[in-house]
């Protein structure tokens, strides 16, 4: 596309038309059009820079990069922005398809990585706040009362550190699927520098990691001792979590082989003498072959394990576990077209557990959460945690539409994905949101390959089973969060917390 723009210049010479360019991902500038010859006086990649439409001008449009670039430009009018945008948005939505297979899912790995590191992060802050409080309550004056409370307290740290090394097998499991053995060597933005791990070094470090946990656990008894002087550890959570290390699979694998072996040997010798107890067996070996595993038997939280007691309430934590695992889902969707949706989607979960953690004992569920803020009257003040719960609600409701679609058999999935949106999320964004949403859809992947991405060891998408699988874990799953999400519709309602304002 290309087209007369007005490019703000100076405080002196104030707008002044330009020749714009959009090509290839680029876009160039030139005096005017005839002397576009003279070659262009810049460019911005459109892949790279964020593009930001004007709160009250309707013919504006500013594309930045952050600390680097920045291109303040109006349109002729109204409508002449909005082709200028559509064209900017495919542009930049369209860009991972010029790049190859090997680069896509680097990239989408990468984007995942970077999410387990994030909740590795947010574990391990957890972790040495619940570990603190343990080591206060054994100062605790009356022994039976400190009892009850490092009772408690020794449970939350012993979920946490599950939960803990749970992420962190899956974010190993990520860097050795995903990297080649020089990519292993990197570290994430922002981490502290550390040595190369060499790959032949895969059974020391998964060593390491047992035994990691293991002092994790004996140092959450040690720490309930009443008389037990040691301090707490001060090291930065972020170093922690920064080293990146292979999965502990393999090596449990090749441990395990010899013992499965002779046992299959024995059962062979056993049953071939009596062909009636051979059948049966026969049968149950089918049934486990025909039995696949899909990412929603796999996840580590979900919200069909949540338990809820009549009048308790949605319990805080286990919930926004829960909404942290369905996440991967907007990555096999397109790590790129739909980093936005993500970014919102977590973004709001983070807000509620910034709440949790100034308090975890005021807020054990939802609920409380929502009835405090209402009480002090911040419910509806803009980065509330009522107001990320109820985003992050819409968010959910967005991804149940869509897989409730996929569950009923629809193989389009950018059908799906239009009609779970028009559901749900549509009725709150104006037409730039809209527009930016559309063209996500556009990238959405296939049947074959979202189904693929599905899938907990590779090529399972072509068992038999694999399509039964996933209808019964999705049955499970979906009636589960639907249940969740119509109780805080009855929270949202009973204290008109709902809001119709369009973003």
């Amino acid at each position: 596309m290309e087209g007369v723009l007005y490019k703000w210049t100076n405080y002196i010479s104030g707008w002044q038309p330009r020749w714009f360019v959009l090509e290839g991902g680029t876009l160039s500038y030139y005096d005017s059009q005839e002397d576009a010859w003279k070659g262009c006086k810049g460019s911005i990649k459109i892949s790279v820079c964020e593009i930001q439409v004007h709160p009250s001008d309707f013919t504006r449009v500013d594309l930045i990069i952050p600390g680097e670039q920045y291109f303040y430009l109006r349109a002729i009018n109204a409508a002449e922005r909005q082709k200028w945008l559509v064209a900017l948005g495919t542009a930049k939505a369209c860009l991972t398809d010029n790049r190859t297979k090997r680069e896509k899912e680097l990239q989408e790995n990468t984007e995942a990585l970077k999410t387990k590191m994030s909740e590795l992060r947010l574990y391990c802050d957890l972790l040495l706040q619940q570990v603190h409080k343990i080591q206060e309550s054994s100062l605790a004056e009356t022994a039976a009362d400190s009892g009850e409370v490092e009772d408690e307290t020794g449970n939350l740290v012993k979920s946490t550190c599950t939960t803990f090394l749970k992420t962190l097998e899956e974010c190993m499991q990520i860097a050795s699927h995903a990297f080649n053995p020089d990519l292993l060597s990197w570290t994430p933005p922002g981490s502290p520098p550390v040595a190369t791990i060499k790959p032949q070094k895969t059974s020391t470090i998964i060593s390491c990691l047992v035994l990691l946990g293991s002092g994790l656990m004996e140092g959450q008894k040690e720490s309930m001792e009443p008389h037990n002087g040691s301090s707490s550890s001060t090291q930065n959570p972020e170093e922690s979590v920064g080293e990146e290390k292979p999965p502990a699979q393999d090596k449990q694998q090749e441990v395990s082989l010899s013992p499965t072996l002779n046992k299959e040997e024995e059962d062979t010798e056993e049953t071939q003498a009596d062909p009636e107890v051979n059948e049966p067996q026969s049968e149950n070996k089918q049934e486990e072959e025909d039995k696949v595993d899909t990412f929603f038997s796999t996840m580590s939280h979900r919200f069909s394990d949540i338990i809820l007691e009549d009048g308790s309430g949605i319990p805080t934590q286990a919930f926004l576990d829960s909404c942290y695992a369905i996440v991967p889902v907007l990555d096999k969707l397109g790590p790129t077209v739909f980093a936005p949706v993500k970014i919102d989607f977590v973004g709001n979960i983070k807000k509620i557990q910034q709440k949790v953690v100034s308090d975890p004992e005021s807020f054990p569920t939802l609920q409380s959460i929502v009835l405090h803020e209402v009480e002090t009257e911040v419910a509806q003040v803009r980065n509330s945690a009522t107001e990320a719960l109820l985003w992050l609600k819409r968010g959910l409701k967005f991804l149940k539409e869509f897989l409730s679609e996929i569950n009923t058999g629809m193989k389009d999935v950018q059908g799906a994905l239009n009609n779970g949106y028009g559901k749900t999320l549509r009725q709150y964004h104006g037409w730039v949101v809209r527009g930016v949403f559309a063209l996500a859809l556009r990238a959405a992947p296939s049947y074959e390959d979202f189904m693929a991405a599905l899938v907990s060891h590779e090529g399972d998408e072509l068992k038999k089973g694999f399509t039964t699988g996933m209808h019964r874990d999705l049955d499970i799953y979906l009636p589960a969060m639907e249940k969740q999400l119509s109780i805080l519709d009855a929270v949202y309602e009973e204290y008109s917390l709902e809001s119709d304002e369009i973003v």
